[in-house]
């Protein structure tokens, strides 16, 4: 296997000096070589300055030795400074792992599902919440038909935030045999909102389409809100069909006594486990036998698992590649209320508490206090100031970044927050760290990129266990701003040749149209966000809450998603600027001149006047004021102008004027796009200054706020 350390050995990393032939070498180890087998070199290096060198064993060694000793071979396998951290990410020094990552497909409409058929074709199908599957190659190439449309049957709006429409796809165990895809999704019948669960068959004429004749339903649940729709289908290594159904919406499962979680007659709020198999004949899904609420006559027998609120990204653990170990855990992130995110290890039988329990805190305290309850606790949950809706994520099984191994990648869709737990085999607890884009050098390879964008949709893995995830810069089902990435480890990649994989052949009767990256990688030195409180009291005098990370990229004030384009992405280092002056002191009797506004700097106007915490955004660039076009503006460019401002916390980003058209000046900002890090709107990304085809009938507007502002 490749040594971290070989760009040292072989001074590549000095790009004015040449590659080495030989490593450098230790020089007493040097000594030996030379008095034993110096004759081997001709045969290793075509180097004609060592051959020279050959008889004279000083300048010899001299020539391979390197200047940093602590580099040579074979003492930097014995030094532990330089050992210790191998087996393990990067980290920054707050413990932030620093990965990268590789665009894989962009262009999508709130791509929402991304799975493997496991016939090893290695193709991967990528699900739209409109309703359409597309086929991805092994070459990276998308076929021009799709691979399944049901968007005239699905149930969605372009509405930012709309949770219905076609929410999962999973292919069955024994696809390459039966040729049977499951998939999930929002429909109307006769005015009723309804999930259903259907069965399609691959077409006999294109292996690269499924037969749109071939539907069956299999399951459908009536749905009593048009949000918690729940979403997710997996087969597990029992070749069952897992379902993880929403508790049927609006705030605090309001449905009947109990709510429709705790409630095991009902199907919303649950982990159903059905079997599908040889239902060619007869019913269209079976009982298994061992379901745990079989004998319970008040319970639906396809309840595998019950108290949850809404599921959101769910995948079993393929387990250690070598020992196995993990194989088959069941690993849930669970969105919240008001206070927590969750991520649940589910297990057959049990009561995940909802809705007495969110996170490890009480949400009903009566039910929370209710002994009969015996809920399981997650194996972590996380307050709202880091994130506000979890996406659950996969255990990394991969070949190609073996540091990777048994970390649990997951996110958040609301901050843009990636995150990893990895567990204590010996306590059982689960440690956190949350991940970051990597800096310096860490990305600085050909095809890898530091920054996405910031709503994270779903994770996946590709046939060889590689993990990917799916994001947008703007949630709505209609908005073509999705990219897939897939995450890169480059402390340790795996040996050359050790990951290839022989794709089986595809028959491909559609057009390849051929992927083109769009995203970039960010030259930006990142610097360190501030960090939150640690609170270490459990809120209900038990567990204690978990660390609390670094803060989010943007802190969204429980408001609605923000406009296009947010990205998560290393933080500039330009000196902070754009503070509008404060009045002049007093010096010796004479007041100082006011200083002119410095490039970047921000006002607020209303009504012809200076807005306290809120207005009409004005911009100072290159010696006039000017005014901002809405195309663009969002939550995250707003906290960059309150912050610049002096408020801490960004309530909302107006549109449309507002708080009045700034008819007086020049429109000089527009499609201005922020990750909600920079220091001065400047550093957003816009158009070139005073381009736009904006009117002032679009003068851009902030909402600032000393305190923060949640939803209820």
């Amino acid at each position: 296997e490749c040594s971290p350390y070989a760009a040292h050995l072989y001074d590549a990393e000095d790009p004015s000096t040449p590659v080495r032939t030989i490593p450098g070498l230790c020089q007493d180890y040097c000594t030996q070589v030379w008095q034993n087998c110096r004759s081997i070199f001709r045969a290793l290096s075509a180097d004609p300055e060592l051959i020279a060198l050959e008889n004279n064993m000083a300048k010899f060694c001299r020539y391979l030795s390197l200047e940093d000793t602590d580099y040579c071979f074979p003492h930097l396998l014995a030094n532990q400074n330089l050992n210790q951290n191998l087996g393990l990410v990067t980290a920054d020094a707050e413990g932030c792992l620093q990965l990268c990552l590789v665009e894989v497909a962009n262009g999508l409409r709130n791509p929402v599902a991304m799975v493997h058929a496991n016939d090893g074709t290695h193709r991967f199908f990528i699900a739209e919440q409109v309703g359409l599957v597309w086929t991805y190659l092994p070459d990276g190439s998308r076929l021009e038909k799709p691979f399944l449309n049901i968007s005239e049957a699905v149930l969605t709006s372009p509405w930012e935030g709309d949770e219905r429409g076609f929410l999962c796809i999973v292919f069955h165990p024994k696809f390459k045999f039966n040729g049977k895809v499951y998939v999930y999704y929002s429909v109307e019948v006769r005015f009723e909102e309804r999930i259903r669960i259907s069965e399609f068959r691959i077409s006999p004429s294109d292996m690269n389409a499924l037969d749109h004749g071939s539907e069956r339903i299999i399951l459908e649940i009536e749905e009593p809100a048009s949000n918690h729709n729940g979403g997710e289908l997996l087969f597990g290594d029992d070749e069952y069909l897992y379902i993880f159904t929403g508790d049927g919406g609006m705030a605090g499962d309001p449905f009947g006594t109990f709510g429709n979680a705790q409630n095991k007659s009902a199907l919303l709020g649950k982990v159903l486990r059905i079997d599908v198999n040889n239902n060619d004949r007869g019913p269209l899904y079976r009982i298994p036998r061992d379901n745990p609420f079989v004998s319970d006559p008040t319970a639906r027998p396809e309840v595998y698992a019950y108290g949850v609120r809404n599921m959101w990204r769910c995948s079993f653990d393929r387990g250690d590649p070598h020992t196995k170990e993990g194989k088959g855990r069941l690993f849930c992130g669970d969105v919240g209320q008001n206070k927590y995110e969750e991520v649940d290890i589910v297990e057959k039988g049990k009561n995940y508490g909802w809705r007495a329990r969110e996170g490890f805190s009480c949400y009903d305290k009566k039910l929370c206090a209710n002994s009969s309850l015996d809920d399981v606790l997650p194996i972590y949950a996380y307050p709202h100031k880091m994130g506000k809706s979890v996406t659950g994520g996969y255990v990394y099984r991969g070949c190609e970044s073996p540091n990777l191994n048994g970390l649990y990648i997951f996110g958040d869709f609301m901050s843009g927050r990636l995150m990893s737990l990895k567990e204590n085999r010996a306590t059982g607890e689960w440690q956190y760290n949350e991940i970051c884009m990597g800096t310096g050098q860490t990305c600085m390879f050909p095809g890898l990129i530091n920054n996405y964008y910031q709503y994270i949709i779903s994770f996946a893995e590709d046939e060889a266990g590689e993990l990917y995830f799916l994001s947008t810069g703007v949630p709505s089902a209609t908005a073509p701003n999705g990219v897939v990435y897939k995450v890169v480890d480059t402390s340790r990649t795996a040996p050359p040749g050790k990951c290839q994989v022989e794709p089986s052949p595809v028959k491909v009767k559609s057009k390849r149209i051929p992927f083109v990256p769009k995203e970039k990688f960010i030259m930006k030195t990142p610097t360190p966000h501030p960090r939150l409180k640690t609170t270490t009291e459990a809120p209900w005098g038990g567990v204690p809450e978990p660390r609390t990370p670094r803060t989010p990229a943007v802190d969204g004030a429980g408001r609605a998603p923000a406009r296009p384009g947010t990205r998560i992405r290393p933080a500039s280092t330009a000196a902070p600027g754009g503070r509008a002056p404060g009045p002049g002191k007093e010096d010796r009797g004479q007041r100082r001149k006011k200083k002119p506004p410095g490039n970047g700097a921000v006002r607020l106007m209303r009504q012809g006047r200076r807005g306290r915490g809120r207005g009409r955004v004005e911009v100072f660039i290159d010696g006039e004021w000017g005014t901002v076009c809405d195309d663009g503006w969002s939550l995250p460019a707003a906290a960059v102008v309150c912050r610049q401002l002096g408020f801490p916390y960004a309530v909302r980003a107006t549109k449309k004027a507002e708080f009045g058209e700034g008819t007086s000046l020049r429109i000089l900002l527009d499609d201005v796009q922020c990750s909600g890090q920079e220091r001065t709107l400047l550093e957003c990304s816009h158009a070139a200054v005073g381009a736009h085809n904006c009117s002032h009938e679009e003068d851009a507007g902030v909402v600032c706020s000393r305190e923060e502002v949640t939803d209820r």
